[in-house]
């Protein structure tokens, strides 16, 4: 296991292509900057990165695969174990998936519950991001403060979903259980704390100066580039590419809400990191219009206690706290699918790495990955 970036190969003369001076090292799969089991096979040419290499797989369990054993019920919780940051929204992806083939109707209680619960878990999955990024270019307070604010959303989700992190709330037609009778009025606390706390984000970080020379040219990806690689979410965003599929293609109540695109131009790290930041004050305007307006009735439709698809295929997709998630299911009619495939915004935005750091500094390489946002067990599904 390594604790540290240990060099494997020093060819000092010679490296493995030929080229004379040249040093391979690893990255991981256990290091503090990859935050998870990402294996990064780095060439140098002194402190120059010549080329990076992704060793994938060391958490692979083949949750495609379990899918295709599990009812529809069941399958949608393995998802919270993908992308455990965007759990709910995961899990809202495959129930609006089986709700397609099954052309249930959602109630209006069930649509504005579950846009809520997506944009705090986008808010909560930023905060953990924030402060991970600002403790990989060495600043280390950031970290405390942005989990102060993100308990506060985890006892919220606590309450109604008995859980914190996979909180396996959403079903076929709707949510598990009604929100607790507390809920609306401590999400309007958060909210109120989150607006009187922002400033000291930006004081402590997005200002600093040495952090900004860090952040700005660093890891540049141009519109094209990131169009070409497949980009999503805050990446794909950062670099000018319109691809909010809250906006593009609205589902449950966000075409009701009125809330920004996020768009920076600059295609650097600190592009990525305002995007993102910015994303969260969004995020809190569509709670805003919604937490007073949940309308009354029903939180669930009535469904089948046994769920099958007609045969045919289906697919939906959400934008998640790292981009597009697709769900794409085959069914040949039974209680199980025959096929399952998700379309995981990490893996793309992973593969942009690479071009990003050609020709940088080996040291510029935490700022990079940092702005991607990567939680391993979305790549490595």
């Amino acid at each position: 296991m390594y604790t540290e970036t240990q060099i494997i190969k020093d060819t000092t003369q010679f490296s493995s292509n030929g080229h004379e001076g040249e040093l391979v090292i690893n990255v991981g799969p256990q290091h503090p900057a990859t935050h998870g089991v990402l294996h990064l096979v780095i060439t140098l040419n002194g402190e120059t990165i010549k080329k990076v290499e992704p060793h994938l797989g060391y958490i692979h369990r083949s949750i495609e695969k379990m899918c295709e054993s599990l009812t529809y019920r069941q399958f949608i919780y393995v998802t919270s174990r993908m992308d455990y940051l965007s759990a709910h929204m995961n899990n809202h992806a495959c129930a609006m998936t089986v709700e397609k083939g099954l052309q249930i109707e959602v109630p209006p209680r069930a649509q504005y519950i579950r846009v809520i619960m997506d944009e705090l878990t986008r808010i909560a999955s930023h905060e953990l991001w924030w402060g991970a990024m600002a403790m990989d270019l060495g600043a280390f307070t950031p970290f405390f403060y942005a989990f102060r604010e993100r308990e506060t959303i985890n006892d919220i989700m606590e309450e109604t979903c008995g859980a914190r992190l996979t909180m396996n709330y959403m079903v076929p037609g709707g949510v598990m259980a009604d929100i607790h009778p507390l809920f609306q009025q401590k999400v309007k606390d958060f909210i109120k704390l989150f607006k009187s706390k922002i400033d000291e984000y930006d004081e402590l970080v997005t200002g600093n100066i040495i952090f900004q020379n860090r952040m700005k040219g660093v890891g540049l990806l141009s519109k094209e580039d990131a169009i070409s690689y497949g980009c999503s979410g805050p990446v794909a965003r950062g670099s000018g590419v319109s691809c909010d599929i809250r906006k593009l293609y609205p589902y449950e109540v966000y075409d009701k809400v009125a809330f920004d695109e996020v768009l920076e131009n600059e295609g650097d790290s600190f592009a990525r990191y305002m995007v993102r930041v910015r994303e969260m004050h969004q995020s809190i305007r569509i709670i805003e219009q919604l937490i007073d307006n949940i309308p009354e009735g029903d939180f669930q439709a009535k469904t089948k206690a046994v769920l099958k698809l007609p045969k045919g295929e289906f697919y939906t997709r959400v934008e998640t706290a790292r981009g597009e998630l697709g769900v794409y299911i085959v069914s040949e009619g039974g209680t199980t699918p025959y096929r399952i495939k998700f379309r995981s915004p990490g893996f793309s935005n992973l593969s942009a790495l690479d071009h990003m750091a050609r020709g940088s500094k080996i040291g510029d390489l935490m700022a990079m990955m940092g702005t991607l946002d990567l939680v391993i067990p979305d790549i490595d599904r």
